[in-house]
């Protein structure tokens, strides 16, 4: 079977998602499309408005034939690791392609920006360095390394969301998985931060804007996601009353920062240079996540810098336990969280290939990255009731994929 892979969150998925999969199966040819999802926390720290259950079904029904879950070692972290640990599963399975969205959209430029970046990435670290040691974020000291070594005409602007995570799959597939083609498709009609709903194709965050301002299913949002993302956001709201957002942690997280001292704080990933002394002395006077999080950025420390630093310290990530984690390459097992039928045959002969685990449930493997990811379920669960936690975490560990 052909096969083509996608790297995704679907926080939740939309229309805009839905045409990514049918332009990717489209341009491919594939028989068999196949996402490796961010779990219950995202790339850029925030914990997904439903449940990774629940996205995968929205998925399934939106074209997807074979969901794995992208481990929360590798979805919590900077674009490089992100990456890093998405190629490397798709690869150990055997996907043939990868194809993701781009506000570039022509993977020429993609490939012409590595191979310059190649050439100069002695400059380009050089630069960096100066900048962050000057007191520049990481995508900032980046964007200005980018214009130090001259990228080429027709490259890729790397200030753009979408451009960064793909030029950061590209130099994956060409520098450790050559056997897989790169491709993109050019986003339609919305920027990635565009906060308000404009039309059938919306960004996501202006969806998720407008559900959790609203709390309700509003004529406004259906309009942009499909009927099954519709039925799976009424369903877990009913069931649990909430969908998920940072505000709903802010208790937890404060009583955490509050109740450790300093040394303690410092160990957890992403807690660096002193950001210890800071969290400590701003939570002190913080009344609400968004308050907090105003209070403690700075020009070096971003909010989506911040906002992964707090999933860690709300998991209880140390530095060590993933420092650890991310020597090992490729990934140590891939997990199916749903698939169709098709799906279900591709993975029949995928596991006589690969040299990795394939697993539907996390007691079939003893590895420190799924006894983290424990932790991931147990606290994105933490804000709900004491019976929906309970089932919540049987569904994590007792129920099978979702067919």
């Amino acid at each position: 079977m052909k096969s083509c892979g996608v790297v995704v969150e679907y926080n939740p998925f939309h229309n805009g998602h839905l045409y990514h999969l049918e332009e990717s199966k489209k341009h491919t040819e594939a028989d068999c499309m196949i996402a490796i999802m961010s779990g219950n926390f995202l790339q850029r720290g925030e914990p997904a408005i439903i449940d990774k259950w629940h996205r995968t079904e929205a998925a399934l029904k939106g074209g997807a034939d074979l969901v794995l879950e992208l481990p929360f070692l590798f979805a919590v972290q900077h674009s490089d690791y992100f990456s890093q640990g998405a190629v490397a599963t798709l690869a150990a399975i055997g996907v043939e392609s990868l194809c993701f969205g781009s506000e570039n959209g022509k993977i020429e430029a993609f490939t012409k920006a590595y191979s310059h970046m190649k050439n100069n990435k002695e400059d380009y670290d050089l630069t960096v360095r100066k900048y962050l040691n000057e007191g520049y974020s990481f995508p900032e000291a980046s964007r200005l390394g980018y214009e130090a070594v001259e990228f080429p005409t027709n490259t890729i602007d790397l200030s753009q969301p979408n451009n960064i995570l793909g030029y950061s799959y590209v130099k994956q597939i060409l520098t450790h998985a050559p056997q897989m083609e790169p491709l993109t498709i050019q986003r339609k009609n919305n920027h990635y931060h565009e906060d308000t709903i404009s039309g059938s194709i919306a960004s996501a965050t202006s969806i998720r804007k407008e559900l959790l301002k609203q709390r309700t299913l509003t004529n406004q949002a259906t309009q942009s996601i499909p009927n099954g993302t519709a039925e799976r956001l009424t369903a877990y709201k009913e069931k649990t009353s909430r969908w998920h957002d940072w505000e709903a942690y802010f208790d937890l997280l404060q009583y955490k920062i509050l109740t450790m001292d300093e040394s303690t704080l410092r160990c957890f990933h992403g807690v660096d240079e002193g950001l210890e002394y800071r969290m400590k002395r701003t939570m002190k006077e913080s009344t609400s996540f968004n308050g907090f999080m105003n209070a403690l950025k700075t020009k070096r420390y971003t909010w989506t810098r911040l906002q992964r630093t707090l999933a860690h310290i709300l998991v209880g990530t140390d530095k060590e336990e993933v420092r650890q984690g991310l020597r090992e390459n490729p990934v140590p097992y891939a997990r199916v969280l749903g698939m169709t039928a098709r799906g279900k045959e591709y993975l029949r002969a995928a596991k006589k290939q690969t040299d990795i685990p394939l697993i539907t449930q996390p007691q079939q493997l003893e590895h420190p990255v799924l006894d983290l990811e424990e932790r991931a379920s147990a606290a994105y669960y933490s804000v709900l009731s004491p019976e929906l936690r309970v089932e919540r975490m049987k569904r994590e560990y007792g129920a099978p994929v979702i067919l």
